[in-house]
């Protein structure tokens, strides 16, 4: 359920959502967020000019992302496709990372940007390079949409492209989700205490 309030610091209106039993408020307009997808469209596409990467997309949450992103990429001819991997469960990470859909492309020599929707831990970007790394990537970059700088543990997993950096709160929409539900949503919301 949607709702709206009086927020002086932002815009007149903000929305806020219940779900399950949490409170959420917008954090992230659509009109911030792709402005981010812009910036960080820009400096792959200035990094990539004349290269032809391969986008490795994580499912399920970087898909709006990645959608967004590769549309405002320019002189970049590209490739994509997707993995699903998933630590999460409810709210916090279970530091398991398991592989539900694995990597299909052959990514042998090849110039790699894995595309996420967040990075915290890093540990599934930490896996994830150590898995490609075994088969005989190229080079390897991230780009994510938000970054917990905080709360990272792997030097490895630090992103080369970010749209928003973000502290510790739990964010829900824009490819992000609560259990499986409201990536649909798009604005990125955060948990009110």
């Amino acid at each position: 359920m949607y709702f709206c309030s009086i927020n002086p610091n932002k815009t007149l209106f903000m929305r806020t959502i219940d779900e399950q039993g949490y409170h959420f408020e917008e954090w992230l307009t659509p009109e911030e967020i792709a402005k981010d997808v812009k910036q960080v469209a820009a400096t792959i596409s200035k990094d990539y000019q004349g290269q032809e990467p391969l986008f490795v997309v994580v499912l399920n949450g970087a898909f709006v992302f990645a959608s967004d992103l590769l549309r405002a990429l320019h002189d970049v001819r590209c490739e994509v496709t997707f993995i699903r991997v998933s630590s999460y469960w409810g709210m916090s990470s279970t530091g398991q990372l398991e592989f539900i859909v694995p990597l299909q492309q052959v990514v042998e020599n090849r110039d790699v940007i894995i595309v996420e929707d967040i990075v915290d831990t890093g540990l599934t970007i930490h896996q994830l390079k150590a898995h490609m790394r075994g088969l005989g990537v190229n080079s390897i970059r991230v780009a994510t949409m938000l970054f917990k700088p905080e709360k990272l543990e792997y030097d490895d997993a630090k992103p080369d492209y970010v749209g928003h950096e973000i502290s510790e709160e739990f964010v829900i929409g824009y490819g992000l989700d609560f259990d499986g539900f409201v990536r649909n949503l798009d604005a990125i919301y955060k948990v009110k205490e």
